[in-house]
């Protein structure tokens, strides 16, 4: 779709901080906040309520603006210019009641002289067969394809979608999935994704931004956060002996041992247990799923 697809960053966010409140009762929405979208991939951002995620994508949009910092779009400073290559869904989208989805996608597309893309983007949201509906009819689901509809119009080189799922069925839950997948890999278009739904994260997702108060707690490829968080179990003859000598490394479970390890080191450990006279009968590495990586990067300490 677009040349600047697939190389460099689509979206730079550089220690950006927003605030809101006056004087010691100011509240730090995002705290010095870098990271960085690459071109041509899905990004997943996540966070617990009030971590900063909805005004970091306001900030993107160009719907509030920080107090410090730089937001970059495809090497550009964000500016009218340089937004008009992103499509947004921010937050519930709305609509003039009165008006049929082909109206609301026509009005769009006459803005960005992409008015031929009309008919091809009902069809790829899915509701082609309700396109001359008034909007007042549909449910919520059928207006949150209507407003990726609307984010996709234009035809962008990114789009910026929170939470997309929203009042979607399982049915269509799979289609966004399979619609957001097409966007990258077929059309070459970047997707930043805000969503709650960890599962779907990392189904869908490249990468992952974990927020936490404002600050980034976790950053990576979502296989890599996955394997830097496993753990190791082995059944061996004698856990307790295990145990000892692995101390606070090493748990009891499943009628075995569970390691905290790096994937890496495991060679080495499996070498040594062995080397000592310990008989290991099973030994596996659990790769944990993104929502246990999620807790262990936005648990306070102690809870």
């Amino acid at each position: 779709m677009t040349d600047a697809a697939g190389a460099g960053d689509a979206i730079a966010i550089r220690a950006i901080e927003k605030r809101y409140g006056f004087g010691a009762r100011s509240v730090a929405a995002l705290d010095g906040l870098s990271l960085t979208v690459p071109a041509g991939k899905v990004y997943g951002l996540l966070g617990p309520n009030g971590a900063g995620k909805s005004t970091l994508l306001r900030i993107i949009a160009g719907l509030i603006r920080p107090d410090r910092g730089t937001v970059q779009i495809f090497g550009e400073a964000a500016g009218p210019a340089a937004r008009r290559r992103l499509g947004m869904l921010v937050e519930t989208p709305s609509f003039y009641p009165f008006l049929t989805a082909r109206e609301h996608l026509q009005m769009l597309a006459r803005l960005t002289g992409t008015t031929q893309r009309v008919e091809p983007v009902l069809r790829r949201v899915g509701i082609l067969g309700a396109a001359d509906k008034r909007v007042s009819s549909f449910s919520l689901g059928m207006k949150q394809r209507l407003g990726i509809g609307c984010a996709l119009i234009g035809q962008p080189q990114a789009v910026v979608l929170d939470e997309p799922t929203n009042g979607l069925d399982p049915d269509g839950i799979l289609e966004m999935r399979s619609l957001i997948r097409e966007l990258t890999e077929q059309d070459g278009v970047t997707v930043l994704l805000s969503s709650h739904l960890l599962d779907e994260v990392e189904r869908v997702c490249d990468h992952v931004a974990i927020l936490r108060r404002g600050k980034l707690a976790a950053e990576g490829d979502v296989a890599d956060l996955l394997d830097r968080q496993g753990r190791f179990f082995l059944a061996v003859d004698a856990p307790d002996v295990v145990l000892a000598r692995l101390g606070a490394a090493a748990e009891a479970g499943d009628g075995g041992v569970y390691v905290q390890t790096a994937r890496e080191a495991v060679p080495d450990l499996i070498q040594s247990l062995a080397t000592s006279g310990v008989r290991i009968h099973e030994a596996k590495w659990i790769k944990p799923d993104l929502e246990q990586v999620f807790l262990s990067e936005t648990r306070e300490s102690g809870e």
